[in-house]
């Protein structure tokens, strides 16, 4: 094999390296969601139960700066031992989860409404970063 033929194969092999690693990254991280997509979805869905001003708690806890915050520990909202004690930190991962089905994810916890469309999850999920307190 010629130099040249070489650097093309370790060109085409890091390619393929790359290539195969942007599919294993997005196959396991989630997809970026559209933030107003989201907020009609949250507008139609959530927006029963949650504010999204700080220090507005409705039948659920605001959800201005959720991101980073601990389940349970929202101030002037009573929660439910069940998320008191789950400890979880919220991010996209554990938002999804909690809200495709918050009674399996946490047993004994208030919230029953649940969002099964992964679609709909990420996109109130993209809303939610952008509510800030």
């Amino acid at each position: 094999m010629t130099a040249s033929g070489s650097m093309l194969g370790s060109s085409a092999k890091a390619v393929a390296c790359a290539m195969g690693a942007l599919v294993i990254g997005s196959s396991v991280g989630l997809a970026a969601g559209d933030t107003t997509a989201g907020q009609q979805v949250f507008a139609t869905h959530c927006s029963v139960c949650h504010a999204t001003e700080p220090g507005v708690n409705k039948i659920g806890p605001s959800l201005a700066g959720v991101f980073g915050r601990k389940s349970g520990f929202e101030t002037g909202f009573d929660y439910s031992p069940a998320l008191k004690a789950a400890a979880i930190t919220w991010d996209e991962q554990t938002l999804d989860q909690f809200i495709k089905n918050p009674g399996d994810d946490v047993h004994g916890t208030k919230m029953f409404v649940s969002l099964p469309s992964s679609g709909d999850r990420q996109n109130v999920i993209a809303y939610l970063k952008t509510v800030t307190p």
